[in-house]
């Protein structure tokens, strides 16, 4: 049974937009609204990494992502800048955030509570609430600064899940190494899924 029925969606512009949008795909499968936020480094990314060239306004986001998804009005796109949107007051009705992948400087913004912008302001939402915060850093080696943040967010009650994929299910492609982590994430929100098979299975 899912324990969220509507969760923010921060995609950074660190390394690792696949586990972002996995973890996108599979939430609208859930049935769940995303509130989905996309920072424009993730956009360069995206074209990088996955060959996706997203447009530049939030609204044809929506309308390529929910075509790809078959996720009709259960998706959500805002801007950087669209301090109106639901996700950017505690009065919404958004259950837990995830930031995935996410990238020290959005870290080190959340872990300060500077809101730069509305993903950054979601996510201090989310702490000021007590709701669920769930943050993918993708990012090698860690110097202090990042662990400082890390230790801080998480004694927030943030949680840190980094993207940091196992091999014990003997994974045969690059898919399943982000369905590894994708997993991760959807058991923190209480979201079913058969990503993979639990240990002992």
């Amino acid at each position: 049974m899912n324990t969220a029925g509507s969760v923010a969606l921060g995609i950074t512009g660190a390394s690792g937009v696949q586990y972002g949008f996995r973890l996108l795909e599979i939430l609208l499968k859930s049935g769940l609204d995303v509130h989905l936020m996309i920072s424009k480094a993730a956009q360069v990314v995206c074209g990088m990494e996955t060959g996706l060239s997203l447009p530049g306004r939030a609204a044809d986001i929506r309308r390529l992502l929910a075509e790809q998804y078959g996720a009709g009005e259960r998706l959500h796109v805002y801007g950087e800048d669209e301090w109106t949107a639901p996700v950017a007051s505690g009065s919404s009705a958004v259950d837990a955030m995830v930031v995935c992948p996410c990238s020290m400087g959005a870290l080190s913004a959340i872990a300060t509570g500077a809101s730069n912008n509305l993903l950054e302001r979601a996510a201090d939402v989310m702490l000021k609430e007590r709701r669920k915060l769930i943050l993918v850093p993708r990012e090698t080696p860690l110097s202090d600064i990042h662990l400082e943040n890390m230790l801080k967010l998480s004694r927030m009650d943030a949680v840190i899940v980094d993207a940091n994929p196992g091999f014990y299910n003997h994974p045969e492609t690059i898919d399943d190494l982000v369905d590894f982590v994708v997993a991760k994430v959807l058991d923190q929100l209480g979201v079913a899924h058969e990503l993979q098979p639990r240990w002992g299975e």
